[in-house]
């Protein structure tokens, strides 16, 4: 077997059924152990050349992302939301359960689009895997949601231009817990969400995320450091 269906069944082989603590309402398919999950990996990564199994796992991010909108459905009811780096797809999955018109997850890395596509099946949600790097898109959505995007410089580099675009006609929500290229300025806050972790992906037991509003570049230009600061 090839193509989407061989990604479906490593997704399967590799991962159980199991939820993130703080969206117990969702049920994803997770890597229990994650040496596992990274030595299958590397080995698929060998011929194939697909990236680190982010996918794998609910990111506080993600979590916090999925927590306010099913905390609050008509924040997205009838909207056409984008998942942007999707991972497993649990924001877009908690989009479609609270009413959105569109879900669209997007990822680059095929795997993830097979742990989508089963993650949405199996939880009877209405999303859309879009592969590929929907970076330079013109923009079809209302709102998109980006989770734990900041962890590199690169990544960052070259995802910030056009998500400050795309906050000129869209709202763009950043769900970030700390990592280390986070925009520091441009940021309305909305909310802070306690997230438990485990020390063999964080450093930590626990990560507070921070979701904000990213501003569009006019308003970033001329807005002071908002990390702090909490929107109205």
């Amino acid at each position: 077997m090839t193509g989407a269906g061989a990604a479906e069944d490593f997704v399967r082989a590799n991962t159980l059924p199991g939820h993130a603590p703080l969206v117990p309402e969702i049920g994803l398919f997770l890597a229990s152990e994650i040496t596992p999950i990274w030595q299958a990996t590397e080995d698929w990564l060998a011929a194939r050349n697909v990236a680190p199994p982010f996918w794998a796992f609910a990111w506080p991010g993600g979590q916090a992302l999925a927590r306010r909108v099913l905390d609050d459905p008509a924040l997205v009811a009838g909207r056409r939301v984008l998942d942007f780096a999707a991972g497993c797809g649990l924001a877009a999955i908690a989009c479609a359960h609270a009413g959105a018109a569109v879900v669209e997850a997007a990822e680059i890395d095929p795997l993830a689009a097979a742990a989508i596509r089963l993650n949405a099946e199996a939880n009877g949600a209405a999303v859309e895997a879009v592969l590929g790097d929907v970076v330079g898109a013109a923009c079809r959505w209302d709102l998109i949601l980006c989770g734990d995007v900041c962890y590199e410089a690169p990544m960052t580099a070259h995802i910030l231009p056009w998500l400050r675009a795309m906050a000129s006609t869209a709202e763009v929500w950043l769900a970030d817990p700390g990592r280390g290229y986070q925009p520091t300025v441009g940021l309305a806050r909305l909310a802070d969400y306690r997230v438990p972790t485990t020390r063999e992906l964080e450093d930590r037991t626990e990560r507070v995320v921070t979701l904000f509003r990213l501003l569009p570049e006019a308003e970033a230009m001329a807005s002071p450091d908002d990390r702090g600061r909490r929107s109205a």
